[in-house]
Formats: structure tokens, C-alpha cells, sequence
């Protein structure tokens, strides 16, 4: 139940800032870089709130009654982990809206699914964790459309996040930090 009204209100969230953008857009147009920072910024409180105030809790600190894993669904009381919140809330939005498109990637996936597969994608990568704190902005043709494509930082907020990534089997990178980027949130628009 509670993770229905996780995913329910990533949903509402998402659909408000559409509706906002939609109306926004008629009205005078909005820069690209505004609608995904805005984008973003939601994105990343809520992931962020997962993951300190659900996963974190329920996990590392032995909270017993939901147990946050990767296999989630096969065992009982299963929770999903934030990365798999992240793709479940992107899947739900790529059914009510063509308007954007976001996804978790990183150069060092666990899931190999979550590697880069553009070399806008890569860059991006690439630049943000070269450069901490910073966002990379781009554009890209994919087909016959262009697209506004945007990558932020996923630093590592809790240590439920190092300890899940460092410990796993597949991790190609086993000594991430608190604070630390170990992948992005790529953003696409349409132009």
C-alpha cells in the first residue's frame, strides 16, 4: 500500500509539472533548461526522500517489516530499491506524456540496462562526474527528432546507497562515497 502512494505521488508530481509546462508554453513559451531543471529538482527530492526516509530506515537500520530489495517482488514484504523506484515512476510517465522522458544511468551500472546508449548520454556522464556539482545540457537527433537533452548528478545520499552499490556482485566500482556522483538522471525533451 505504501508503495502505491509512493509511486501515486511521483505520478501527481509529475503530471502537475507537465499541466504547469503545458499552460506555461501557451501562454510565452518556456526555455528547455528551466523546464528540466524544474523537472529535476523535483526528481531529485523525491528520490532523495526514498531513500533516506524509506530505504534507509527500512534497510541498514533493520526497521524488519519490509525488507528493500532488488528481487523485491519474489519475496515477501519485498520493498523496491530507489533505482527501481526511479525506473517505475519513468515507465508510468512515458504512458500519460510524450513531452519528456527521463531515466538513472551511470558509467558504472549494476544493471547494465542503465548504461549510457547515446554519446549525448556519455558525455554527460562523463562531464558531471568530472565536474561535481555541475549539470551538462546538451542537444541531440535521435531519428528524425531533436531533443534537449539534459544530465544531473545521482550522488550517493545515504549509506544505503554505497553500501548496495560497493557490496554488490555485479558493481564495477566498489568504493563509492557518501556525497559522492555515481551516475545521472537523463532528461530528453523534444524541441
Amino acid at each position: 500500500m505504501k508503495k502505491a502512494a509512493l509511486i501515486a505521488t511521483l505520478i501527481t508530481t509529475v503530471i502537475t509539472l507537465t499541466a504547469c509546462k503545458e499552460e506555461t508554453e501557451a501562454k510565452a513559451g518556456i526555455d528547455p533548461k528551466v523546464y528540466t531543471d524544474s523537472l529535476f529538482a523535483v526528481m531529485k527530492a523525491d528520490r532523495s526522500n526514498y531513500t533516506k526516509l524509506i530505504i534507509q530506515r527500512l534497510g541498514p537500520n533493520g526497521a524488519g517489516a519490509i525488507k528493500p530489495d532488488e528481487h523485491w517482488e519474489d519475496i515477501e514484504n519485498g520493498a523496491l530499491l530507489p533505482a527501481q523506484m526511479f525506473r517505475a515512476g519513468a515507465e508510468a510517465v512515458a504512458t500519460m506524456t510524450d513531452d519528456f522522458t527521463y531515466s538513472l544511468q551511470s558509467l558504472w551500472p549494476i544493471n547494465k540496462q542503465n548504461a549510457p546508449k547515446t554519446p549525448a548520454e556519455e558525455a554527460g556522464l562523463k562531464y558531471i562526474a568530472e565536474n561535481p556539482g555541475e549539470n551538462y545540457y546538451g542537444e541531440e537527433t535521435l531519428g528524425d527528432v531533436t531533443y534537449y537533452t539534459a544530465v544531473y548528478p545521482d550522488v550517493a545520499v545515504s549509506p544505503a546507497c554505497t553500501d548496495c552499490h560497493n557490496d554488490h556482485k555485479d558493481s564495477p566500482k566498489t568504493d563509492f562515497k557518501i556525497g559522492e556522483v555515481m551516475g545521472g538522471v537523463v532528461i530528453r525533451v523534444p524541441l
